[in-house]
């Protein structure tokens, strides 16, 4: 009996150190990829992807309902990314996504995120992920695919780099003129 005991509480020590060695690895920092070359300028998230989907917006805009934490989330990671902050932004975005998983606004916020990191394999992702779960017209749609076409872009896909920009423009859908 007192053999049990004694590998009971090995493995319970075991499990201790496993479980503090894991919540010690959550607390890193979150580190962005070295920079690659031809990396884009933290202006061009704005200049070609979050400006020209707010200009041709004048369509159909779909957003949905969100969790009043994660609209806090969002826009402490939004003052986080324009203090330059992006390791931060990218955590708050992260917390985000735990609470709304499938959310087409974090997802793509995150994608832009990568953007600026120059991590563009993950940007792809990201924005795929938003599309997938968003809507097919207005700016979320159009930022994913500026935003497609942008990491294609630096990836050397030019032609999904083309395709993507193109279909950037079809989720603008105007409303239809009134008489």
């Amino acid at each position: 009996m007192a053999r049990s005991n004694e590998n009971h509480c090995g493995l319970n020590r075991l499990f201790a150190a496993a479980a503090a060695a894991l919540l010690l690895s959550a607390c890193a920092g979150w580190t962005p990829p070295a920079d690659t070359p031809g990396a884009a300028p933290e202006e061009e998230v704005e200049s070609r992807v979050r400006e020209p989907a707010r200009q041709d917006s004048a369509g159909v805009q779909v957003f949905p309902l969100q969790n009043p934490a994660v609209k806090e989330l969002l826009a402490d990671a939004s003052a986080a990314e324009t203090a330059g902050d992006y390791g931060q932004a990218a955590v708050l975005l992260e917390r985000a996504l735990r609470i709304q998983p499938r959310d087409p606004e974090i997802l793509q916020n995150m994608a832009e995120v990568q953007l600026q990191v120059k991590d563009y394999e993950q940007a792809l992702n990201f924005a795929v992920r938003s599309y997938d779960s968003g809507p097919r017209v207005g700016e979320i749609c159009s930022r994913n695919w500026r935003t497609i076409s942008v990491a294609r872009e630096r990836l050397d896909d030019a032609n999904g780099a083309r395709e993507a920009k193109e279909r950037a423009a079809a989720c603008m859908n105007t409303p239809p003129q009134s008489y």
